[in-house]
């Protein structure tokens, strides 16, 4: 946050949080909270409500909790706050599943992420701290603050301690032996070192001995061993007692705020949305035993100073800041009609356009240097995330609490240009695109199926009774569903659709994969990455492997001399390739600029990566020679067609060859349709 005393810069997204505090309408608010009271905003929504939030933690130097109805608005939300507030907000997530199913013996991610929130807050973070949760994730009750403590252990570097008894501790408190510690809840000992990962943190720690003497406390990383931080002490914590909500035994259960410092402030964004949302979590859990009823999780809330944030006023004695924010005109998507657009809505405004990446930012400001809203110096393009635009209508008769702007050659500023409101807005919503956040969720208009920055799907997941299948080490065989088997006992098998009487608390998920002569193979599935779906090219089926034959090892024999052949000759044209010139291309033209611009969606990370990688070899005076992979759906289309059209802005032709007639048709309508407006 910028100097209190220096006047904040309105193009600056960051200052636009101190703007809404030094405003007429946030005085009332600040006066309550500062008096230790509770309070409203009203006006606020879409992106303007975590610009109000970001508002509210400059105003109070305490931790706020933010409170939001689903599930789907923590990662939009989590990105508006970074970009208003300047600090990414830590996340209390909510379990998936409720009781909480750990996965394989292991514990979940959410586990760690909300053991790591809650640790945080002690001792009180100075400043406070900003935390964002779902309405589901505080209904779900956490392990008693006095439990994790009572029952973690306290290590101190250079204390005396048996590695041999704190491994036995570890065993006891939940943690399960392994080789190599990889997750969460595992731990490892050889000769004087013991490593185990706490799940609240997010890297494993390494214990080193000289004898019974505690020599270091570190923390490592899982790939390179590498150490990252030295600790003088630290708690950790027991497996059992935190691996969900569920308290031990005789125990109570806890809630959130129980680790929160008094001071917090919580803000209840769209209480009734939060309280519709809190029984329709309850209506789907398959037991809802141990969870905080709505009432109950609002008592709880409510015994903290709470600001409650909404777009519809509320009734309400508490002090109230009523924000003036309108809501941003639709754009064409036209990168052609875009920059009018701006002018005519901004004529007596600022504009402040947030991007996700520097190129963007570069490509939209060559895009709109030419408009009356650059030259008038009333246009910011900066970094930043705003899922839905805003316009914040500067207060009647305020001072006003930016500089004043003179447009070029007028003699000074009117008193309308002195109060100008703001216009706020992601570049998404000027070319239709899809904005995605850090972790890769879509949030903006839908304009398209493509996937953006997800994880492929486990191959299991999309098998169907009967298909064919490769295990990597016994060959070829046909999947035969998915059966529940009890741990360490998976030779004793029944036939399917026979009884199974076995306890489901010792039972495992496996993969039925059936070879030849009817042997069935039971593959854990959590060892899914040694089986892969069958994609051979022949028209007839495969012949299934017989399991434990030796036909499979000769047939990857022969595969691999192949695939040696192969790397061999591909050695050869790379090196006759590497002593030959290249074209070496100019870098983009406006015209590029403006093609790119027009992509109806955001590209993802990787999608940068790879066009900055191609526009660097195709500008190279060497051969372009670059091997693209990615799954269906990834976007590797638009990464081709953009080296296509810098190829022919530059006067080259173009050949792409494809597999298929019918994905011919397909890359042929898709560049007849973004290639239209060009004369290629």
């Amino acid at each position: 946050m910028a100097n209190q005393l220096d006047p904040p810069d309105p193009f600056r997204i960051s200052h636009l949080a101190q703007l809404v505090q030094n405003s007429g309408q946030w005085r009332p608010l600040k006066e309550a909270l500062l008096a230790r009271q509770s309070g409203g905003i009203d006006g606020a929504w879409g992106s303007s409500a975590a610009l109000a939030v970001a508002a509210l933690a400059g105003t109070v130097a305490a931790t706020v909790l933010v409170v939001v109805p689903n599930l789907t608005d923590v990662a939009p939300w989590a990105e508006d706050l970074t970009t208003f507030h300047g600090v990414r907000p830590q996340v209390f997530p909510a379990f998936e599943t409720w009781p909480v199913v750990e996965k394989a013996g292991r514990l979940t991610g959410e586990t760690g992420q909300r053991l790591r929130v809650l640790q945080g807050q002690s001792p009180p973070p100075a400043g406070g701290a900003l935390i964002l949760a779902p309405m589901a994730a505080v209904m779900q009750p956490v392990p008693p603050r006095e439990d994790l403590s009572r029952r973690g252990r306290k290590l101190v570097a250079g204390q005396t301690l048996d590695p041999d008894e704190f491994a036995k501790w570890l065993h006891g408190a939940g943690y399960k032996r392994v080789d190599a510690v990889e997750a969460a809840g595992e731990f490892g000992k050889r000769g004087g070192i013991v490593d185990f990962f706490p799940p609240d943190l997010t890297d494993p720690v390494r214990l080193e001995f000289f004898g019974d003497d505690l020599e270091s406390i570190r923390v490592f990383t899982v790939v390179s061993q590498r150490s990252l931080e030295k600790k003088a002490e630290l708690l950790v914590l027991a497996i059992d007692s935190s691996a969900d909500g569920r308290p031990p035994t005789g125990s109570s259960w806890g809630f959130v705020l129980d680790y929160f410092p008094p001071d917090t402030v919580v803000a209840l964004v769209e209480p009734n949305d939060l309280k519709e949302q809190g029984k329709y979590f309850l209506d789907r859990v398959a037991d809802p035993t141990g969870l905080f009823t709505v009432h109950g999780a609002f008592a709880q809330l409510l015994h903290r100073r709470t600001v409650t944030v909404s777009a519809l006023p509320r009734p309400s004695v508490e002090a109230t800041a009523h924000l003036r924010v309108e809501s941003v005109e639709r754009f064409s998507g036209d990168v052609k009609r875009v920059r009018d657009e701006l002018d005519a809505i901004a004529r007596t405004d600022r504009v402040l356009i947030a991007c996700q990446s520097e190129a963007e930012v570069l490509r939209l400001t060559e895009v709109l240097k030419a408009g009356q809203l650059a030259e008038s110096d009333r246009l910011r393009i900066a970094l930043g995330h705003v899922r839905a635009g805003f316009r914040l209508v500067a207060g009647e008769g305020e001072a006003p609490a930016e500089p004043k702007i003179r447009n070029p050659g007028s003699a000074g500023a009117s008193p309308s240009q002195e109060r100008m409101s703001i216009v706020v807005i992601g570049s998404h919503q000027l070319f239709h695109k899809e904005l995605t956040t850090a972790a890769g969720v879509k949030t903006g208009p839908a304009a398209g199926g493509r996937k953006i920055e997800s994880r492929a799907i486990d191959s299991f997941l999309d098998l169907n009774d009967g298909d064919f299948v490769v295990h990597i080490a016994h060959g070829i065989a046909r999947f035969r569903g998915m059966r529940m088997l009890e741990k360490g006992k998976q030779t004793d098998l029944k036939m399917p659709g026979e009884e199974d009487d076995r306890t489901e608390a010792a039972e495992e998920e496996f993969l039925m994969l059936e070879f030849r002569d009817a042997v069935f193979l039971y593959v854990p599935a959590t060892r899914i990455d040694l089986v892969q779906r069958y994609v051979g090219g022949g028209k007839s089926d495969p012949s299934l492997s017989k399991l434990g034959g030796t036909s499979w090892g000769r047939k990857k024999g022969q595969v691999a001399e192949a695939v040696m052949d192969a790397a061999a000759d591909m050695i050869r044209i790379q090196a006759v390739r590497a002593g030959l010139p290249g074209h070496p291309f100019p870098p983009d033209s406006d015209w590029q600029t403006e093609f790119e611009a027009a992509f109806p969606y955001q590209e993802t990370p990787d999608q940068v990566t790879a066009i900055a990688e191609m526009k660097g070899d195709l500008e190279r005076p060497k051969p372009m020679d670059r091997l693209l992979c990615g799954d269906v759906g990834y976007g590797k289309t638009e990464v081709a067609i953009r080296a296509v059209f810098k190829a022919i802005d530059n006067g080259k032709q173009v050949a792409v060859l494809v597999p298929t007639t019918v994905l011919a048709e397909q890359h042929y309508r898709t560049f007849k349709e973004r290639l239209a407006e060009y004369p290629f």
